[in-house]
């Protein structure tokens, strides 16, 4: 049987929906720390406040787009579910940087523990 054209292309935007918000994820929360972080030697030259506000919008914009996506997209439930499900994602860990920023949380436990595995091992 072949699959109708229909299909294929509501599976076509899924796919793009997803690759195109992994590379976003990837640019947000990989990319712009290694932009903002330059170094010279071992002295910083750029400030956290404008890497946590590049973050933090990029995460929000990120969010939103999915967000108006999954409202429009009528016909699709699937496609729709994967723009909500991205939207959630992003507002999640957008979440979780206004609240580390802020300090509300930390990883003090997580720092201990790798610098317990660097002198075990």
């Amino acid at each position: 049987m072949k699959p109708s054209g229909r299909k294929v292309r509501q599976g076509t935007q899924r796919l793009i929906i997803h690759l195109g918000n992994s590379v976003l994820l990837v640019i947000i929360l990989i990319g712009i720390p290694a932009i903002t972080s330059l170094r010279l030697g071992s002295i910083r030259l750029l400030s956290d406040p404008k890497l946590q506000m590049l973050t933090m919008v990029g995460l929000g914009l990120a969010g939103t787009a999915n967000l108006v996506g999954a409202l429009l997209l009528k016909k699709d439930k699937k496609t729709r579910h994967a723009c909500r499900t991205w939207a959630i994602l992003f507002g999640i860990i957008l979440a979780a940087e206004f609240l580390y920023v802020h300090g509300y949380i930390h990883f003090r436990w997580l720092k201990k523990l790798l610098l317990w595995v660097q002198r075990t091992f």
